[in-house]
């Protein structure tokens, strides 16, 4: 595990720091991401976390640093998959261009608070659950029932991410998502947007507006996605929470730019899918067999590269050329 004050400062500094700037000098004035804006967020958050990368190559090694990139980039590619809801979400519930970044900033704020909780209890959870050493076939092995159970979940989600099909994610009523009723119970929800407002007055009344309704529904997405990428990541480095917790959250803080990017050619990645359910399923894969073959941490970084590498190649090459439509 990483002990360095220095690297675990300098995480929380940039954090802050670049949210900061994000929220209250760059996107004070509410207003639709261009393409270049995203593109050049884009570059940014992946250049800070290839840069601390860097850092934890030069205070922790080279096995730490594999253990980064591979977390981040598989952490990465399974967040690709969010896009497409959020592009559904925003459509159903007509959600003006230039409010998507406050909704996203928003949901990111959330994520960072609920990724700390589930990585540092599950990492707390691994270290209580493993069982005794036992020799099998003369080898000593060491089973965590934790570990075992996240690998079998996440073949199985393999293999239901492969046979699903978007029509089903289409055709959903995000009024009725359990985001969308805790605020239905909790407040009276205007009919109407009010700005970037999330509550209004209307004859007196103090409401929600649309647009809270909107981030919550986004939250409880993203802690739906967070069932499968953040076992998928325990694979990587069971023991390191620091590890799991800046590799995650540099991607997660990547996001927002990332949506503004390629939500109009997210049509152009239809393959990307098949490639996330290899990844899921050879990391299951990796967690059952854990205790009886090691596979490291580069071979795991080179698989998951591969397979994003392939599946993004096929989807340019294979994708269907009708374009979807854009969100209000």
């Amino acid at each position: 595990m990483i002990n360095h004050p220095g690297v675990l400062i300098g995480f929380a500094v940039v954090v802050i720091i670049m949210l900061l700037l994000d929220l209250g000098v760059f996107n004070k004035k509410v207003h639709a991401v261009s393409s270049k804006e995203a593109a050049i967020w884009s570059f940014v958050w992946i250049s800070l976390s290839m840069v601390f990368s860097a850092v934890i190559y030069v205070t922790s090694g080279f096995e730490k640093f594999t253990q980064f990139q591979s977390a981040y980039w598989i952490e990465k590619a399974l967040s690709v998959d969010n896009l497409f809801v959020f592009i559904l979400v925003f459509s159903f519930f007509k959600v003006p261009r230039e409010l998507h970044h406050k909704v996203l900033f928003w949901g990111i704020i959330g994520a960072l608070v609920f990724r700390a909780i589930f990585i540092f209890a599950g990492v707390g959870l691994i270290n209580l659950t493993y069982l005794p050493e036992t020799v099998i076939f003369g080898y000593p092995v060491k089973v965590n029932v934790v570990l075992f159970l996240f690998g079998l979940f996440l073949i199985y989600a393999g293999i239901k991410s492969w046979t699903s099909h978007t029509d089903d994610e289409e055709d959903k009523d995000f009024s009725k998502s359990p985001g969308a009723r805790v605020i239905y119970k909790f407040f009276k929800v205007s009919k109407e947007f009010d700005g970037s407002k999330f509550f209004t007055v209307e004859n007196g009344v103090k409401m929600a507006t649309p647009l809270l309704v909107v981030v919550a529904v986004i939250e409880f997405t993203d802690l739906l996605f967070a069932v499968d990428s953040i076992p998928a990541i325990f694979a990587i480095a069971p023991d390191d929470p620091f590890i799991l917790y800046t590799s995650n959250i540099f991607a997660i803080l990547g996001l927002r730019a990332l949506y503004f990017l390629l939500a109009n050619f997210i049509y152009m990645f239809s393959l990307l899918k098949y490639g996330l359910a290899i990844i899921l399923t050879f990391i299951g894969i990796k967690m059952v067999i854990g205790p009886f073959y090691h596979i490291s941490s580069p071979v795991s970084l080179s698989i998951v590269g591969g397979v994003l590498l392939i599946s993004v190649i096929a989807s340019l090459i294979f994708s269907s050329k009708k374009v979807p439509e854009k969100a209000d």
